[in-house]
């Protein structure tokens, strides 16, 4: 019997029944199959994820596997799983920040509920997985971001631009970095949104695969700013499971909604808060709050996070949790949150029926 002779197109056709669980499509409609090559019975294959962050890239990997070792006369597979983000489609054609793919901003209804915490940890965890982090630090009047991640300084210019400072692997621009401290911002709303619009245009970011905005709570003039300024690829709303907090998360993310900017979802933070002496659950401010009230409206639920001191402590030290004790449950949260994010922008970016342009590509991720 002649041996079966496996071809680029038989290939193709068992990667075409590989589906991403997010997009709901198979990756070869998707463009996410390059470099296909067969010799003999190897094959060898590249999958580009929408983003490194991707929460089932475990998933898709064994899936491709297991299709491609099915083709007859297939002995070895070699695959190699990379990334390369997918930039937000904008929103009624406002420009977009130059060389920033995606603009994520984190919002909360009102304070207290540790938006800027959640803001700062899932950046850190973004760039964990390889991709390029900033972070805007919106909260003019009340910036917390720089003692988060402990970044102090004053930037630099260059080219008529402003350099951000740099945090874990992180860039970040704050107000606080521009004025004595100690010093409060007192500045009426035209101001608010000018700062807004200066960090925005007068920033080098340089290349960006997501900008995590911390935006001051309400609705203010920064977040109004914000929306009407660039096109937003995604909104998280934080807010803590209690009711209050979820009345004015609802308000915050109707605002969001009137100007159409896409919502990629709720995270629910000090969710519960475990005994360290006991080790008994006490749900504090109640619990699921954040989760009933997405599937209430129909969005999606991100995630939660637990209520600890590790966080509270990593955040007033400028070593935030990810960093402080990578290994932990607090930790291991924000990574997930950051993964259900990443996975939920690319599905926002690329819309039904899309399909990825031409990228620029990031390092190669480990498969």
């Amino acid at each position: 019997m002649a041996e079966q002779k496996v071809t680029e197109t038989d290939v193709l056709r068992a990667l075409s029944t590989v589906k991403d669980p997010d997009l709901g499509r198979d990756l070869v409609s998707l463009g996410m199959i390059e470099k296909v090559a067969v010799c003999g019975g190897t094959v060898s294959f590249t999958v580009v994820l929408t983003t490194p962050a991707c929460p089932l890239k475990g998933k898709i990997e064994s899936d491709c596997r297991r299709a491609v070792a099915a083709i007859p006369g297939v002995e070895q597979v070699n695959l190699t799983m990379d990334a390369r983000v997918v930039a937000g489609r904008g929103q009624r054609g406002k420009q977009g920040i130059p060389n920033v793919s995606n603009v994520i901003a984190v919002a909360s209804g009102k304070g207290g509920v540790g938006k800027t915490t959640v803001a700062v940890n899932v950046a850190l965890a973004l760039s964990e997985t390889g991709a390029r982090v900033g972070v805007l630090d919106a909260d003019v009047t009340g910036p917390n971001v720089p003692i988060m991640l402990g970044a102090s300084g004053e930037p630099h210019a260059e080219n008529g631009k402003i350099v951000p400072l740099t945090a874990y692997g992180v860039k970040v621009i704050s107000i606080s970095f521009f004025v004595p401290e100690g010093t409060p911002v007192i500045w009426r709303g035209p101001m608010v949104g000018g700062a807004i619009q200066q960090f925005l245009n007068d920033v080098d970011w340089g290349e960006l695969d997501y900008l995590i905005v911390d935006l001051p709570p309400g609705t203010g003039d920064a977040s109004i700013s914000l929306a009407q300024l660039i096109p937003l690829s995604g909104v998280v709303i934080v807010s803590t499971p209690q009711d209050v907090a979820l009345m004015d998360a609802t308000k915050s993310l109707a605002m969001f909604q009137k100007l159409e900017a896409p919502i990629a979802g709720l995270v629910e933070n000090m969710s519960y808060f475990v005994c360290p002496h006991c080790n008994e659950r006490v749900d504090i401010f109640g619990h699921g709050g954040a989760e009933q009230a997405a599937e209430r409206l129909n969005l999606p639920f991100l995630g939660r996070v637990p209520l600890t001191p590790e966080i509270r402590v990593g955040g007033d030290q400028g070593v935030p949790v990810l960093r402080s004790n990578p290994e932990s449950v607090e930790a291991d949260a924000f990574r997930q949150i950051a993964a259900q994010v990443a996975a939920r922008i690319s599905v926002l970016s690329l819309g039904p029926g899309g399909k990825r342009p031409t990228w620029v590509p990031l390092p190669m991720m480990k498969s």
